[in-house]
């Protein structure tokens, strides 16, 4: 199994059991920027404990790995589970929507991609960004950045940077967003 035929597959799932999702991290920020190995997916999702059942009925224990405790576990805690292709190597990351406004406002800005005749919900470009920046906050991964930069260069006119500017401050990230800023002016000089 490929990458983007796991990541139909979950989107399928979710599809077709009316789960709000959508692909953030790595593959999201490739789809905005620029191509690099990665063998996870991350997907944040709105789960409700109703959907538990049919979740593990799309994931058979005989070709994936997921746990129903977990699910359960991070629903509670508004946490991540993992969903596991062991043949491939491949993982998919479920991260549980938070009650916040930033989550509640990145549901609100979803962008429906076609992958072949399916249709699969990414994050908007921004809150890649925004998420990629917390993310470096938390780790100081520099691929982290290097994806922003790979994403602002190649799609720096689907870009609203008005959005961005009105949540940095807010998620404690200004002087990452500064930095980054910083280094796109290095690269014009």
């Amino acid at each position: 199994m490929k990458i983007y035929d796991f990541l139909k597959k979950i989107s399928r799932c979710f599809n077709r059991l009316n789960i709000p999702y959508f692909v953030t991290g790595s593959v999201a920020s490739i789809a905005y920027g620029e191509s690099r190995f990665t063998n996870d997916i991350d997907i944040v999702s709105d789960i409700k404990i109703e959907n538990v059942p049919n979740i593990l009925e799309c994931f058979p224990e005989e070709e994936y790995y997921i746990s129903e405790e977990s699910i359960r576990n991070a629903i509670y805690y508004r946490s991540q589970f993992n969903i596991i292709h062991p043949a491939s190597g491949l993982k998919v990351d479920v991260i549980i929507k938070k009650k916040s406004e930033f989550d509640d406002t990145r549901f609100s800005r979803i962008i429906n991609f076609k992958l072949d005749d399916l249709g699969v919900n990414f994050s908007s470009p921004e809150d890649v960004i925004l998420k990629k920046m917390e993310y470096y906050k938390e780790g100081g991964s520099e691929k982290h950045l290097r994806d922003i930069i790979g994403m602002i260069k190649i799609s720096e006119e689907l870009i609203n940077f008005k959005y961005i500017e009105s949540w940095v401050s807010r998620l404690y990230i200004d002087e990452i967003w500064a930095a980054i800023k910083d280094r796109l002016e290095t690269r014009k000089d």
